[in-house]
């Protein structure tokens, strides 16, 4: 289905809400005492004396083999983030920036100390991996508030958590080589050292392994629901296909090692494992032939609990050793839903034979096993937390991602965590209610919320806390089609889960690192990085009102930076007015808003047009949820164009029901409503009970518009069994309204899976 992307979408707002700052504090806040870095350092002291000064002749130098090789990696980071190409020099003394090895330091394992005169900038540190750190720093302050200048100050710093990390899903949408050595980069440049690597899944298995090689041959590829899934040429399935080789994988690991970032890999166990068992059905539990999924969701399928079967995960897990050094594997052990286990004789006489009460302890059995098998061989198993339930070897490692309650219970246990709470370091959740954020799941975690994070609880126990190795943000990729998309996601929340990581707690302020970050988004211009544009861009939130023609307007910056507007169709300045309150419009009436800082705009302009058509229209993301029946709300893609964009659509797949509040209804004959259909992709396991929908009363099912919600239907319209040829239908129901301001929803009956519809936009019609 395609549809048309010139709509003038007005943002979807629940509320005003500025994430507990004003625009106005955000300007008259103090800024930090550091300079423009992120993460922020450990200690900055600023010195007397004069700036120093970089010149495009200046030299970078280092006396032995590792301050060289910093030096080297500094000139690259320098020139990649906007700054001059700078020739690395001969000897250290002949260099305006030095970096030198001193075995005598005193920091701690990744720290370093810079100190910046009028003579230069001199990197210290005890280890390799100091000096890149130090590197890092040195290049964000020649590329700081004023470019090659640089204050004369002494920097002590050191990171507060050895497991600084991010995960990426491969398994889901593939990246290129290109795409995740980027990725590599900006992680180095944030002071993140750990990539978590999610391999394999239901929807694909992204890992050569040699002696298995169906896993790569089968298992990387599906075949997508809808219109993405047909060559529209030849009317053939058309398959989404990809894998890395080990050669592949062995060049990304040495490109992470460069940049002192370890990779662990993800082999998913005993769930998310439906593309394996594609390949080779033997190790399902059910005789039943599967394929790569092109479903999103959790999923039935799971490894059985044969010998054979462990045998397999033992033979690839000596693969993936021999091609990742890192100390940890990760194993998974998330969302394995049992049902297949209890329902099998096989999988139920093999608990009784071991002596197993119940289906979690027969997952905790294969757990030790795996942990058994990777300390034989010099590895530590990490796992999901579900991985506590049934028990767990004192070696293993957690990571929580259920909250911080299983983070809590393993740290008390004596295990090590990394806490990856799904709250507040969940990336594909939306960041703003923008309506132009990419597809995702619309629950936001903002900037300030992944900042706020504290990955120590409170209750620990003090002689447990040592076991918080760090935090992790996770990037799980069913919505993520694109690189761009990838990005958005990322950026700038990783600047957010950095300073986390690295930076003490007591020197953490939000209001100080939004001082910090326009800076760093220049250094992500120079470097490609297509961070998100919508926490810097303005949202609106009207009230119109078509009976008196006019609109109540609510201008919005998600981040509370300053916002100025103009109404006269001009180019938005710092100059134009700045926006304190809610704007009282007759239409035609067309607003222009940008937000500022330090006098310049941090995204483009907005437009927004309200005409009198506008205010009896409203799209879906511009709805809200009915309150009544399920609530699961997603943003998801179309499922055409095969090639170049795609729309998006909120849609609440519990319940398909879609609200438009306080609307004035008097006056009101007829309702207009387009409508698209969508492949409903998505198993839900034991949460399928909670979705909800009205029942049918004919064969296709009917659209329905209800006045608050709630009664008897104002109108009812039959549902053919297919959309026009570009997947979408307009539908027109006459009602005789309430003569009163009220809620109005429109929601489609029927269980019309596997396709369902979702609503484009609603018009309302006054009696003529």
């Amino acid at each position: 289905m395609t549809k048309s992307l010139a709509r003038n979408r007005a943002p979807w707002l629940s509320s005003c809400v500025l994430l507990g700052m004003t625009a106005l504090q955000v300007q008259a806040s103090e800024s930090a005492s550091a300079p423009s870095l992120v993460p922020l350092p450990a200690n900055y002291q600023a010195s007397t004396g004069k700036d120093f000064v970089l010149k495009g002749s200046d030299l970078v130098g280092g006396n032995d083999e590792a301050s060289r090789r910093a030096a080297g990696q500094f000139v690259q980071m320098l020139s990649r983030n906007g700054g001059p190409t700078l020739a690395v020099a001969d000897s250290a003394s002949k260099a305006k920036i030095r970096f030198r090895l001193d075995p005598s330091a005193t920091n701690t394992a990744e720290g370093y100390e810079l100190k910046v005169s009028n003579n230069g900038i001199e990197v210290s540190a005890g280890d390799d991996v100091g000096l890149f750190y130090g590197a890092v720093t040195a290049m964000q302050l020649l590329t700081g508030d004023n470019a090659g200048h640089v204050a004369a100050a002494t920097i002590q710093d050191t990171p507060r958590f050895p497991w600084r990390g991010f995960m990426l899903d491969s398994a889901r949408h593939f990246q290129s080589m290109d795409e995740i050595k980027k990725i590599l980069d900006a992680m180095a440049q944030h002071k993140l050292n750990t990539f978590h690597w999610h391999l394999t899944d239901d929807q694909g298995w992204r890992m050569e392994i040699k002696r298995y090689p169906k896993l790569t041959e089968v298992g990387s590829c599906r075949v997508p629901l809808g219109d993405a899934g047909v060559d529209a040429a030849t009317g053939q399935p058309r398959t989404y296909c990809g894998y890395y080789t080990q050669d592949q994988i062995r060049e990304i690991i040495a490109y992470a090692a460069q940049l002192h970032i370890q990779v662990i890999p993800e082999i998913d166990v005993p769930g998310h494992a439906t593309a394996a068992i594609a390949a080779y059905p033997e190790l399902g539990v059910t005789n039943q032939k599967l394929l790569t999924s092109s479903e999103w969701g959790v999923l039935p399928n799971l490894f059985n609990t044969e010998e054979s079967t462990l045998q397999f995960i033992e033979n690839v897990l000596e693969e993936v050793i021999t091609m990742f050094p890192a100390k940890y594997v990760h194993v998974g052990g998330d969302e394995a839903v049992k049902d297949q286990w209890i329902a099998s004789r096989r999988v139920q006489a093999h608990m009784r034979e071991l002596g197993l009460k119940d289906e979690m302890e027969m997952q905790s059995h294969m757990i030790k096993r795996l942990e058994k098998f990777l300390e034989q061989h010099d590895r530590r198993l990490i796992g999901w937390d579900e991985i506590l339930e049934g028990g767990l070897p004192p070696e293993a490692t957690v990571m929580s991602w259920r909250g911080t309650e299983g983070g809590l219970k393993a740290a008390s246990e004596g295990h090590d965590v990394v806490m990856s709470p799904v709250t507040h370091m969940y990336m594909d959740y939306l960041q703003t209610e923008s309506p132009y954020e990419v597809p995702g799941r619309p629950t936001t975690i903002p900037l300030q919320k992944v900042y706020e994070f504290e990955p120590v609880p409170a209750e620990l126990a003090a002689d447990k806390r040592s076991h918080i190795l760090g935090l992790q943000a996770n990037m799980f990729n069913e919505h993520t089609r694109n690189d761009v998309r990838l990005e958005h996601n990322l950026f700038p929340r990783l600047a957010a889960v950095a300073e986390t990581g690295w930076s003490p707690q007591d020197k953490r302020n939000f209001s100080t690192f939004l001082q910090r970050l326009p800076r760093q988004l220049q250094r992500y211009q120079a470097m490609g990085i297509r961070y998100a544009q919508t926490p810097f861009q303005v949202d609106m939130l009207d009230k119109g009102d078509h009976a008196t023609g006019t609109a109540d307007v609510t201008l919005v910056n998600p981040l509370g930076y300053p916002v100025h507007y103009t109404l006269d169709g001009s180019d938005v300045t710092a100059n134009a007015p700045l926006y304190s309150q809610p704007l009282q419009l007759k239409v035609p009436s067309e607003v222009r808003a940008a937000a500022f800082f330090d006098g310049k705009p941090l995204a483009a302009t907005r437009a927004y047009n309200f005409t009198a058509e506008s205010l009896l229209m409203r799209d879906d993301t511009q709805l809200g949820l009915c309150p009544t029946g399920g609530k699961l709300l997603l943003r998801l893609e179309d499922d055409g164009p095969v090639e170049g964009e795609r729309a998006v659509f909120n849609v609440n797949i519990f319940n398909p029901c879609w609200l438009w509040s306080d609307v004035n209804l008097a006056g009101i004959s007829k309702v207009k409503v387009r409508a698209g259909r969508i492949p409903y992709n998505f198993q839900l396991a034991h949460d399928e009970p909670s979705r909800k929908f009205a029942a049918a009363r004919s064969k296709h099912g009917e659209m329905e518009i209800l006045a608050n919600c709630e009664g008897k239907p104002l109108a009812s319209v039959p549902l053919p069994a297919n959309p026009g040829a570009d997947g979408f239908l307009e539908l027109e129901a006459t009602i005789t309204a309430p003569a009163t301001r009220g809620d109005l929803c429109v929601r489609f009956t029927g269980d019309t899976r596997p396709n369902m519809w979702t609503l484009d936009w609603i018009k309302l019609e006054p009696a003529k």
